[in-house]
């Protein structure tokens, strides 16, 4: 199976020093930040998906070697030296974790573009894959579009000089 993760990878950093990630694993915490980040409603929501059934059962044996990796030092390392074969463990120190949010659709199969769904006077990017930052201005234009058509706004909202008056809304711009 061909995952939209970076797999073990190593990425220097800004400030010189070098950081080694994981793969992805499942997280027990929408905003599970920590090693031990857990919140029952989340887990309920979670086995209440039959989505995540799904894929569960598809792809237990690549989410389980994944939590291995991030739980057992020796098989991260292991899994480093493919890159680097000199690595060693004691080269490596526990670093923080990072979220990604990854939408999966109700078959267990993930979602691997942007997502935008639009209700009455709202739009929402239900799923920003990787590299949504590098697409941040991309999807900006294309939220722009979609609330310029669906909300009769004036595309050239916000630019200098075609800003309203406070008191006025939005309208204004579109006559």
């Amino acid at each position: 199976a061909r995952f939209p993760f970076l797999g073990v990878h190593f990425t220097r950093m800004i400030h010189g020093g070098v950081e080694a990630g994981p793969n992805a694993v499942l997280a027990f915490k929408r905003e599970g930040y920590t090693l031990g980040s857990f919140s029952w409603k989340d887990i309920l929501d979670m086995a209440c998906f039959d989505g995540f059934w799904a894929m569960a059962r598809k792809y237990w044996r690549t989410g389980m070697g994944e939590m291995y990796r991030s739980l057992y030092k020796g098989a991260f390392v292991q899994a480093l030296q493919k890159l680097i074969p000199d690595l060693k463990a004691d080269d490596l120190q526990r670093g923080g974790a990072g979220v990604r949010a990854q939408a999966l659709d109700a078959r267990g199969q993930l979602v691997d573009d942007f997502h935008i769904v639009q209700a009455e006077r709202m739009i929402h990017v239900l799923n920003a894959p990787s590299p949504a930052a590098t697409a941040s201005i991309s999807i900006g234009r294309t939220i722009t579009s979609l609330a310029a058509q669906n909300f009769g706004l004036d595309k050239r909202a916000g630019r200098p000089g075609t800003e309203a008056p406070p008191h006025l809304g939005p309208e204004v711009l579109a006559s």
